[in-house]
């Protein structure tokens, strides 16, 4: 049976090392309370569900990281080469990559992204921003190049990895989702937490 892999990128949950862009429009500490209930958040709806392997993939900071899940350090790369690394070095059987900034993310969404990836070579979760909150591979030698010359941060981010799939490469979308990265994106998330 092939083993799925699911891995949450992540960043030690302390002052002034994640959400970056998010705290110059909210606040240092308000930004790293959003960052520290959505990574709780994300790694107690995805990391114990047996659909998949779930692993945590981290920078290089100090942080107290739940036992029950395995973890790799992050390359010291750009976010692609961050996220290809990731992708590319665990097991056998197709993975699913996320950060951990979606505060919407649910099982049922990593479920679907591995369903697509039984017909696809690629799967990715567009934002509303032109970016991407998931990203899968069916094996690790699908898509190579995926990452190259992308605008992060911008409204580019998915075409431009797309653009990167070759013509033999089938790729599947999911549902979208929004992370949060700055200022309106967080006032949005707020109205739908109130609402």
């Amino acid at each position: 049976m092939t083993i799925r892999h699911l891995v949450i990128l992540a960043k030690a949950p302390r002052l002034g090392r994640a959400k970056r862009r998010l705290a110059a429009d909210i606040g240092a500490l308000e930004a790293l309370r959003f960052y520290r209930f959505t990574l709780a958040r994300t790694i107690r709806r995805l990391g114990r569900d047996h659909r998949w392997k779930c692993w945590l993939f981290v920078d290089d900071g100090e942080a107290r990281w739940p036992g029950h899940l395995p973890r790799r350090r992050q390359t010291r790369d750009d976010l692609g080469q961050r996220m290809d690394a990731a992708l590319r070095s665990l097991p056998p059987g197709p993975v699913v990559l996320v950060g951990s900034d979606i505060p919407g993310v649910t099982p049922s969404d990593i479920r679907d992204a591995f369903r697509q990836l039984a017909g696809n070579d690629a799967v990715f979760g567009p934002a509303a921003d032109g970016g991407y909150w998931l990203v899968g591979l069916a094996h690790a030698k699908a898509a190579p190049g995926l990452f190259r010359d992308i605008r992060w941060s911008s409204e580019h981010a998915l075409s431009d990895t797309v653009r990167n799939l070759h013509e033999a490469n089938a790729y599947g979308l999911t549902i979208e989702r929004n992370d949060v990265d700055d200022g309106p994106a967080y006032a949005r998330w707020r109205g739908e937490v109130a609402s």
